[in-house]
């Protein structure tokens, strides 16, 4: 009996296991049930009126042309980004100064890391009833504020329609900076400080490094930070809803916001739908530009 010799450097390839398939097979159908259907019946209920009880009827692309036309949704499409830009930006930057402020290993850095930490493990209805009494015309800050002598600034924060939408990101920054820091302190440990040192000792500034080592080497971790930001400014709901609802007078309307209360209390399910998918284009086109940015950036360099 002979065996045909395979050729030198060629090896045989084997036929993966079942178990291979199952592992991956398994997942797949969970997301594809979970995730990839219902954005599907999503995307087809917006071209539906529909309020949930009655049959449906076929709308075409009314819903997205009644949205033009809407102001209410060009007032939550103006704050969603306004938010995009202010809660991502101050998260992004405050995020990586405290990750470089406290990502060497010292005595004490571990409380302060804990402490900005912490407010992550509280739930966002908490968050907003800590920050609603902080706001409060008696509340600590306008209190302070009379402390201090400067009474002529007090005012009911989320009352007033100009001071309402900042409020309400001053207390969804609280949260998300403990966050984004840590992620920041996890790629900023697998920096080779073999680097840094070089060059500490050719005469780099601290800008310099940072400019030149630190951030370029941060590249995969912006992406993930940046996507994180992005979607947890689009979907923001609970903290918004249970501070103002909306108010006054749609200042801190959200398309998140927008989308529930037409869905919920307006009962127009097509038309929520959407907004549902603006939303997810808004949230795919920031995400595609930075990653094509990115990936530009990295054939040039």
């Amino acid at each position: 009996m002979t065996t045909t010799a395979l050729p030198r450097g060629r090896r045989r390839v084997g036929f993966p296991p079942p178990v291979v398939f199952v592992l991956v097979l398994v997942p797949f159908l969970i997301e594809a049930v979970g995730v990839f259907w219902p954005a599907i019946q999503g995307i087809s209920l917006s071209f539906l009126r529909w309020n949930g009880i009655a049959p449906a009827e076929s709308a075409g692309v009314q819903n997205y042309i009644d949205l033009a036309s809407d102001p209410v949704f060009g007032t939550a499409l103006r704050n969603t980004v306004i938010w995009i830009v202010l809660f991502g930006g101050i998260s992004f930057l405050a995020g990586l100064g405290v990750a470089l402020l406290f990502q060497s290993e010292r005595r004490g850095v571990g409380i302060y890391r804990t402490a900005l930490f912490l407010p992550i493990v509280f739930s966002l209805v908490v968050t907003s009833l800590i920050w609603s009494a902080f706001f409060q015309p008696s509340g600590v800050l306008n209190t302070a504020l009379e402390g201090f002598g400067l009474g002529d600034l007090t005012r009911v924060w989320l009352g007033d329609s100009d001071t309402a939408l900042y409020a309400v990101i001053v207390a969804a920054l609280w949260r998300e900076i403990g966050y984004v820091m840590v992620l920041f302190i996890a790629g900023l440990k697998g920096i080779d400080p073999a680097i840094m040192e070089a060059a500490r000792v050719d005469g780099a500034t601290a800008w310099q490094r940072f400019r030149h080592i630190t951030f370029p080497q941060l590249r995969s971790v912006n992406l993930v930070v940046l996507s994180v930001l992005v979607i947890d400014s689009l979907r923001s709901f609970d903290i918004v809803w249970a501070m103002t609802r909306g108010g006054p007078y749609h200042s801190t309307e959200l398309l998140s916001t927008y989308m529930f209360s037409t869905a919920f209390e307006s009962r127009s399910l097509g038309y929520a739908s959407a907004i549902a998918v603006v939303i997810f284009v808004l949230a795919l086109a920031v995400i595609i530009s930075y990653l094509v940015r990115a990936l530009s950036e990295e054939k040039e360099s």
